[in-house]
């Protein structure tokens, strides 16, 4: 798997790329990542990348000729076999959200060339003529790409064979088709008292039946009172057991 990373600020993923149990992916390859600049594309002595936009306005707009030739330099550097392309994925607004779904897609994938805008954005022309998709964290604007593009290269390592220390510790995460889509649970460790505060009873009971019960509630009463819609889903798939509507009953939630 290849992810290539156009950005202008390439120095802020080398401390992401060394540090954390994700490192493992990167250093094993697993999740190889190349960065490359557009400015060492650029003519000019001052290597320019951007300019005044067209119809005036504040800020500046990242030109295409520098991004177009980065990008064939990419290309040329995957030696990438006619209908082999990796797509152009540019992070944007306007993109699709990206989910627990997206993420498990793009963790079987070979990989793709992950555009980091800056500044008002990108000249249009560039994102019409190579931009395949384009992803959003939400309905937030961030002052460039790189935030985004590892967040998604954070997700997509950790789901990788043996870089995290338990191999099924994913498989629980919220979200997760294990949980059928629900919020995770509270977790506790060590002491059993903290603050006057006690470990609820039935994590301390060595009752595994009891513990599983214990875990599914929370989980269904955190995800009712925070994401309904996830509940909704669950229950439009038929997931969610009788013992699981009481307790969604119990609690006001039954929907």
């Amino acid at each position: 798997m290849r992810f290539d990373v156009i950005t202008l600020f390439p120095e802020l993923f080398a401390p992401f790329l060394a540090s954390g149990v994700t490192r493992r992916a990167y250093a094993s390859g697993q999740v190889e990542v190349r960065l490359w600049n557009p400015r060492d594309h650029a003519e000019g002595n001052y290597r320019r990348v951007d300019d005044r936009p067209f119809g005036g306005g504040p800020g500046m707009v990242m030109m295409a000729e520098p991004l177009s030739r980065c990008l064939a330099a990419i290309r040329a550097d995957r030696a990438e076999a006619a209908g082999q392309t990796a797509p152009v994925v540019l992070f944007s607004p306007t993109g699709q959200v990206l989910d627990h779904a997206g993420v498990t897609r793009w963790s079987g994938s070979a990989g793709a060339i992950l555009l980091c805008g800056r500044y008002e954005g990108i000249d249009q022309r560039f994102i019409d003529a190579h931009v395949q998709m384009q992803l959003s964290l939400g309905d937030f604007v961030l002052s460039g790409g790189e935030i985004p593009a590892m967040a998604l290269l954070d997700a997509v390592a950790r789901l990788q064979p043996g870089v995290l220390n338990d191999e099924g510790s994913h498989q629980f995460d919220s979200f997760n088709e294990a949980l059928d889509g629900l919020l995770d649970c509270p977790h506790y460790t060590r002491p059993e008292e903290w603050n006057g505060l006690r470990v609820p009873a039935p994590l301390l009971s060595g009752h595994h039946v009891q513990i599983e019960r214990w875990r599914r509630d929370q989980r269904l009463s955190i995800t009712a009172q925070h994401r309904p819609e996830l509940i909704d889903a669950a229950r439009a798939q038929g997931l969610l057991g009788k013992a699981d509507e009481a307790v969604l009953a119990k609690n006001g939630n039954l929907l």
